[in-house]
């Protein structure tokens, strides 16, 4: 297939966006070029018709549109499963070097096995500033133990323990004396004496890449959430504007409750709608009644190996379109209003899209959907791209969605 310009912007975002802040800090760039404001907290009582803020792993951007209107909202999450450093973290273990992590969110533990890892995240300095860093090679990894000393791991299964065998290797004892913050510090440039404090984390170093002969799917790490959280900064860069004020929110912590200042739990979208609105509180809740918001997160594809794993009669494929996501129990927020909402966007940008119910004996997940209906008293609906691996170290979706997602949202943020 011909790499459209939208494919080489997706994969850029993939292969930058290795952390939450790194994610934010590349969707920040892009809207600074397509004349967005960066602004802050502190300024909420003068905000620009176009701008954004952005905080850690919490960014929101807006394109103001007439009081009159309500709000087209679409929602996404920054933060991906995986191993974070801890405060302490090198050790060593029968002459090995190893680093110390905790798990964050639910990974699939044996996809990190055998993979080249580097560290990425944030440094905070003696200043109280802070800045962004990524290892400039593989530094790390988790060796699986040789099948020669586990005769039966095929036939009974691996079984992990989180504490014992996802510590990752970087060196061998005696080694280099620096430790792994220090030598991290050296690597970016900076004075390993003032980092005080860090928010790092360990990822495949693999590029995304298209696979196949026709190229029909890609692969990469953190596809699960950042298809979503680029389809959601493409679609609003290209939108033309509309009556109605669209907005972007990306959270982090979704992967691990969304409770905290920077998650959909906190209150900082709803800070940001009513400094949009400066206006009394009644017609605030007039205009959210008049709004819509898109929840968007990835959606599980039936998977040839397990179809069993599907309803029958709701099994999404890639390239098939954007997948709206039902629960009657409220693990999403989609209603029938709010599905025939989404789906007439799919009509009047000329893309597909498909349903996905998990199956009665088989409980799915949630996203921020119903977080933030339940904040807001917003209609919601909870969409996504198909894929499989998902909470892999490296997963896989149809090449196309993506950009079908976006052009989705784009006419949702201009209607």
């Amino acid at each position: 297939m011909n790499r459209t310009p939208e494919l080489t912007r997706l994969l850029e975002h993939l292969d930058f966006s290795v952390t939450p802040q790194h994610s934010v800090s590349h969707s920040a760039r892009s809207l600074v070029a397509a004349g967005f404001e960066s602004v802050d907290f502190g300024r909420l009582d003068a905000l620009p018709d176009r701008g954004f803020i952005a905080d850690r792993g919490l960014l929101i951007g807006w394109r103001r549109g007439a009081k009159s209107h309500g709000f087209r909202i679409v929602g996404a999450h920054t933060d991906s499963p995986g191993l974070r450093l801890k405060p302490s973290p090198s050790s060593t273990a029968h002459g090995w070097r190893q680093l110390n992590v905790e798990v964050y969110g639910g990974i699939l533990n044996n996809s990190w096995l055998d993979r080249d890892l580097g560290v990425a995240g944030v440094v905070v300095l003696d200043d109280g500033t802070s800045r962004l860093i990524r290892s400039s090679r593989p530094i790390a990894r988790i060796p699986q133990l040789a099948v020669h000393l586990d005769r039966e791991v095929n036939d009974r299964g691996l079984v992990l323990d989180r504490q014992q065998h996802l510590a990752p290797i970087w060196g061998l004892d005696g080694g280099s004396s620096a430790g792994v913050i220090e030598w991290l510090a050296i690597d970016a440039g900076i004075d390993p004496s003032r980092i005080r404090t860090w928010d790092l984390g360990l990822f495949d170093v693999t590029a995304a890449a298209l696979l196949g002969a026709d190229e029909e799917l890609l692969a990469s790490g953190r596809i699960d959430n950042q298809v979503s959280c680029w389809a959601a900064i493409d679609g609003l860069i290209a939108s033309p504007d509309g009556p109605s004020t669209a907005v972007v929110a990306l959270f982090d912590h979704e992967e691990v409750g969304s409770e905290s200042t920077t998650g959909a739990a906190g209150p900082r979208l709803e800070w940001i709608l009513e400094a949009l609105h400066n206006g009394p509180s009644s017609d605030l809740h007039t205009r959210y009644a008049d709004s819509l918001c898109v929840s968007a997160d990835c959606a599980h594809s039936v998977h040839p190996n397990y179809p069993e794993r599907h309803d029958p009669a709701h099994r999404p494929l890639p390239n098939k379109g954007p997948v709206v996501k039902i629960n009657a129990n409220q693990r999403y927020a989609t209603d029938s209003a709010s599905a025939a909402a989404f789906i007439e966007l799919c009509d009047r940008a000329g893309v597909p899209h498909q349903f996905f119910v998990s199956r009665n004996n088989m409980p799915c997940g949630s996203t921020i959907g119903p977080i933030t209906a339940t904040r807001l008293g917003i209609p919601t609906v909870d969409v996504g791209a198909a894929q499989l691996s998902m909470h892999s170290a490296r997963e896989l979706c149809g090449s196309s969605d993506p950009a079908m997602l976006s052009s989705a949202l784009r006419e949702h943020f201009s209607s």
